[in-house]
C-alpha cells in the first residue's frame, strides 16, 4: 500500500505512544478520528503496520544480548526460527562477522536469562555462545 506523509506521521505517533488515542492524532494532523482509524486500519491490513507492542520499563526487567555460532553444516534460518520461540527472547538477528546470529533476551531477572541461554545452548547447531548482560539503556 501507498504510505503519504500523513500516514508517516501517524506512524510516528504511534511508534512514540502506541496508545495515542486516534482523536488525539487527528486533532495534531487536522484530521478526524474517523480519517485517522481508516488509515490505521489500512495501514495494519496491508501489513505496514504488524503489531502494536508493549515496552517494561527497564527497572521491571534484565536484559541481555547473546552472540551465537552455528554449525558450518547446519541451517542458520533453522537455528534463527528455533532461538525465536524460546521464552524471554524478543529479536533474533543473523548477522555477519565471528558469530551467525544475535539475540536480545528480556527477562524478569538473571536466573531467567541464564534459564534461556541454557535452552539456547541446547539447540542443534549450536556451537557456541557469547552472553552480554545490558546494564543500561541510554535510548
Amino acid at each position: 500500500m501507498y504510505k503519504d506523509k500523513i500516514d508517516e506521521k501517524i506512524i510516528g505517533y504511534l511508534k512514540e505512544d502506541s496508545r495515542e488515542s486516534f482523536v488525539d492524532i487527528g486533532k495534531k494532523l487536522k484530521l478526524s478520528e474517523s480519517a485517522v482509524r481508516r488509515r490505521v486500519k489500512n495501514l495494519v491490513d496491508s501489513g505496514t503496520i504488524k503489531k502494536f507492542t508493549l515496552e517494561i520499563g527497564e527497572e521491571n526487567s534484565t536484559s541481555a544480548i547473546v552472540l551465537v555460532s552455528v554449525d558450518s553444516a547446519t541451517d542458520t534460518s533453522k537455528v534463527s526460527l528455533k532461538l525465536s520461540k524460546l521464552e524471554g527472547v524478543k529479536t533474533v538477528y543473523e548477522i555477519t562477522g565471528q558469530y551467525d546470529i544475535t539475540t536480545i533476551m528480556s527477562a524478569t531477572n538473571i536466573a531467567e536469562i541464564n534459564n534461556t541461554i541454557d535452552a539456547l545452548r541446547k539447540i542443534p547447531g549450536v556451537v557456541d555462545t557469547n552472553t552480554v548482560i545490558i546494564l543500561k539503556k541510554i535510548i
